[in-house]
C-alpha cells in the first residue's frame, strides 16, 4: 500500500487511537519512520484530537484579554466626591467587581497556556510511547531470530547467488524434526514493484521437483528480513526465484535469485 493509500484510508487514525493489533501497530511505526508523510499525517491527527478536547475549555487570547483590560480602565480624570457612605460602598463594590473580572480573565489566560502546553507536550509524548513500542517489538523480534539461528538442531543452507542475481545470498534454517523453516533473505535486494520473491523446496532426483514452500510477502517491512514459511517435509537444495505477485506454480528460473544443496 502507497502512502497516500494508508493516509485515506482511515488506519491512521485507528492507530493513533490504539485500535489496532499489536503487528499493525508495528508495520505503521516502521512506515512512519521511513516515510515523512505518513509521520507529518500521525502528527497531524495527534494534533486535532488534542485541538477537539482543547474546544471543551474556555479560550481567551492574550489580545482579548488586553481589550478586556483596557474597556476597563477609567478614563476619566475626574475626582469623584464621595458625599454618602452608600456612594463609598457602590464604587467600592463596582471596583471589587473589576478586580474580580480581571482576576477571572487572568487565570482563563493561564488555563489556556497550560492547556495548549499539554497538548504539545501529550503529542510529543506519543511520539516517544511509538517509537519506545517499536524497538520493543524489534528487540523482541531479534530475540526470535537469534533464538532461531542458535538452535543447534537447525540445519543451515546457504543458497548462494545464480546469475539473474549474482550478488545475491540468502540462508535457510531447516528443523527436520519439526519441520519447521525459516529464511534469512537478508542478502535479497527489495523486489521490484508488481514481484515477489518465492521459496522453493527441490527434489534433484531421480528428476528434479520444485515445491513451493512459501512466499515472502511484505518484503520492505520486514526490517530483519526473517521469514517463516511453510513446514519441509523432505528436500535435497532450496531456491528462491522472482515472481509476479501471489506466486507462481512452477519456479521462473530466469529469475532464480539463489540456490543452495542441503
Amino acid at each position: 500500500m502507497e502512502a497516500q493509500q494508508y493516509i485515506e484510508s482511515g488506519i491512521l487514525e485507528l492507530y493513533v487511537y490504539g485500535l489496532l493489533s499489536e503487528k499493525e501497530n508495528l508495520e505503521i511505526a516502521e512506515l512512519a519512520k521511513k516515510n515523512p508523510d505518513i509521520e507529518n499525517e500521525i502528527i497531524s491527527i495527534e494534533k486535532a484530537v488534542t485541538a477537539l478536547s482543547s474546544s471543551f475549555s474556555p479560550f481567551h487570547s492574550a489580545a482579548n484579554f488586553e481589550k478586556i483590560k483596557a474597556n476597563l480602565e477609567l478614563k476619566d480624570g475626574k475626582t469623584i466626591d464621595i458625599k454618602e457612605a452608600s456612594n463609598w460602598r457602590q464604587y467600592a463594590g463596582w471596583a471589587a467587581a473589576v478586580l474580580l473580572l480581571l482576576g477571572f480573565g487572568y487565570q482563563t489566560l493561564e488555563l489556556t497556556k497550560s492547556i495548549q502546553a499539554a497538548g504539545e507536550a501529550g503529542t510529543e509524548k506519543n511520539k516517544i510511547q511509538r517509537d519506545y513500542a517499536y524497538l520493543s517489538e524489534q528487540n523482541k523480534e531479534t530475540e526470535k531470530n537469534l533464538s532461531i539461528v542458535r538452535d543447534i538442531k537447525n540445519t543451515g543452507v546457504t543458497l548462494s547467488g545464480q546469475a539473474a542475481s549474482p550478488s545475491s545470498f540468502a540462508k535457510v534454517y531447516w528443523n527436520k524434526e519439526t519441520k519447521t523453516t525459516y529464511i534469512d533473505a537478508a542478502g535479497l535486494p527489495d523486489p521490484p514493484k508488481g514481484m515477489v520473491y518465492q521459496v522453493w523446496s527441490l527434489k534433484l532426483s531421480p528428476v528434479l521437483t520444485p515445491t513451493s514452500i512459501g512466499l515472502l510477502d511484505n518484503f520492505k517491512a520486514n526490517p530483519q528480513k526473517m521469514f517463516a514459511v511453510s513446514q519441509t517435509d523432505s528436500a535435497e537444495a532450496f531456491g528462491i526465484t522472482l515472481e509476479p505477485v501471489g506466486g507462481s506454480p512452477t519456479p521462473t528460473m530466469e529469475q532464480l535469485y539463489t540456490l543452495g544443496k542441503v
